[in-house]
C-alpha cells in the first residue's frame, strides 16, 4: 500500500521521533490566507503563523503545543464597516489513540468531558487543520467597529406604548420610587 502523500503542516506518527520534539512553524502566503479567509468567512487574512512542536504524550500519545498569531479582518455585526483583530492565542492538543475513547459503551449516556483537547490518533497529526481550528474558535463572534451602536429598536401595534428597554430593566423602577422617596425627605 503506498504511503499517503502529506500537505505542509502534516506529520505521519511513524516518522515522529519518540525521543524528541518535533518543531513545526506554519507561515501560509497570500494565496494560501485568501483561501483560509474565504473558508472562514473572513474579509481579509493578514497574517497568520502557528509555530509549536509535536512531543511524545504518555506511552502512546503525542501533544501538539504551539502559538498562533494573526491579523484578521471582519465585516461589523452593525455597520459592515471592516474590524481587524489581533489574535495571540496558546494552542494545545494531545491525540491518544483510539483505545482512550473506548471506555464509553455506544448508545450509552455519558458526561462530556471538560477537556476538549483531547483528539482520536490517527496515522497523521496535521498541525495545518489544528491551526485552522483554532483560528476559526478564536475569531470575534460579533466584532463591532469602535463607533458603532445598536440604537434602540422599538415596536409596538398602534395606540399602544412601546416597551423600550429600560422598562425591562427589574431595578430601573425602584431606582425611580427611591429617587422620589429622596426628593420628599
Amino acid at each position: 500500500m503506498p504511503q499517503q502523500v502529506l500537505k505542509p503542516g502534516e506529520f505521519r506518527v511513524s516518522d515522529l521521533s519518540s525521543r524528541r520534539p518535533t518543531p513545526f512553524d506554519l507561515r501560509p502566503d497570500a494565496p494560501q490566507r485568501d483561501a483560509i479567509a474565504a473558508q472562514l468567512g473572513l474579509s481579509s487574512l493578514k497574517k497568520l503563523r502557528f509555530a509549536g512542536e509535536i512531543a511524545p504524550a504518555g506511552a502512546r500519545g503525542w501533544a501538539l503545543t504551539g502559538t498562533l498569531g494573526a491579523t484578521v479582518v471582519q465585516p461589523c455585526v452593525v455597520t459592515l464597516e471592516p474590524v481587524t483583530t489581533r489574535i495571540d492565542e496558546p494552542i494545545e492538543r494531545v491525540f491518544m489513540p483510539a483505545e482512550y475513547f473506548e471506555d464509553v459503551e455506544a448508545g450509552s449516556e455519558t458526561e462530556m468531558p471538560e477537556d476538549t483537547s483531547t483528539e482520536p490518533l490517527g496515522s497523521v497529526i496535521s498541525a495545518h487543520d489544528t491551526m485552522i481550528e483554532s483560528l476559526s474558535l478564536a475569531l470575534p463572534q460579533y466584532p463591532r467597529a469602535d463607533a458603532a451602536e445598536l440604537g434602540e429598536a422599538v415596536f409596538a401595534e398602534d395606540g399602544v406604548t412601546p416597551l423600550r428597554d429600560e422598562d425591562t430593566k427589574p431595578f430601573a423602577g425602584l431606582a425611580a420610587l427611591r429617587d422620589q422617596l429622596d426628593k420628599k425627605s
